[in-house]
C-alpha cells in the first residue's frame, strides 16, 4: 500500500513580537486523515467509536490521536454554538485600513483587536485593506457602539468598511483533510 502524506504547518505568534514562528511539519497519513475527518464531524465520540470508524483497534487509535494532539495538528476541542440561539443575530465583515503598516503599528492594532470578544476572526490581508474581521453582535445598535466606541478608537485606524451578512450559505468548520 502506498501512503499519501500531507505536510501540516502550525504557526504562532508571541506576545512580544509579530514575527511568525513555524514548527516542523507533521506527516499525516491516510489513517490520520480519517481520524481527523471523524473527529471534525463529532469531537465528543469515544475512542472506542473512533477506532471502529477508522478501522483500528483502540490502543493504536488512541496513540495516533495523542500524537496528532502533541504535534499540534489537533489544537483544541470546542463546542460550536449557534449565534442566533444565544442572541447574536448580526454578523459583520469589517475591513480595516491603518494609517501606517510598520511592525509597531500592526502589533499595536493586533493587540487591541484581540481584546474584543465580538471579533471572531481577524486576518492580516493583502490588497486595499490591512485587516479583515468577522464580528458578531446582538443588534445593529450594538455594532454601532462597537464601531464608534471601540474599533475606531484604536490608534492608527484610518478607514473602516463594513458589510453585513444577510444569511450564511456555507459555513464549515471541518477542513477537507
Amino acid at each position: 500500500m502506498i501512503w499519501q502524506t500531507l505536510p501540516v504547518m502550525e504557526h504562532s505568534t508571541t506576545d512580544s513580537t509579530p514575527d511568525v514562528q513555524k514548527r516542523e511539519a507533521a506527516t499525516i497519513d491516510r489513517t490520520d486523515r480519517r481520524i481527523l475527518a471523524e473527529l471534525q464531524s463529532d469531537g465528543r465520540m469515544t475512542n472506542q467509536d473512533l477506532s471502529e470508524r477508522v478501522g483500528l483497534s483502540p490502543s493504536p487509535c488512541l496513540r495516533r490521536l495523542r500524537q496528532l494532539e502533541a504535534d499540534g495538528v489537533i489544537s483544541r476541542y470546542v463546542a460550536l454554538v449557534d449565534p442566533e440561539a444565544v442572541g447574536f443575530s448580526v454578523t459583520a465583515f469589517v475591513r480595516i485600513r491603518l494609517d501606517q503598516q510598520d511592525d509597531r503599528h500592526l502589533a499595536r492594532f493586533e493587540q487591541a483587536i484581540a481584546e474584543f470578544p465580538e471579533v471572531m476572526e481577524c486576518y492580516l490581508m493583502t490588497g486595499d485593506a490591512d485587516y479583515q474581521l468577522r464580528v458578531v453582535v446582538r443588534s445593529l445598535g450594538s455594532f454601532e457602539d462597537f464601531l464608534r466606541q471601540r474599533l475606531t478608537r484604536i490608534p492608527g485606524v484610518a478607514g473602516v468598511t463594513t458589510s453585513f451578512a444577510l444569511r450564511p450559505i456555507v459555513y464549515r468548520t471541518a477542513l477537507p483533510v
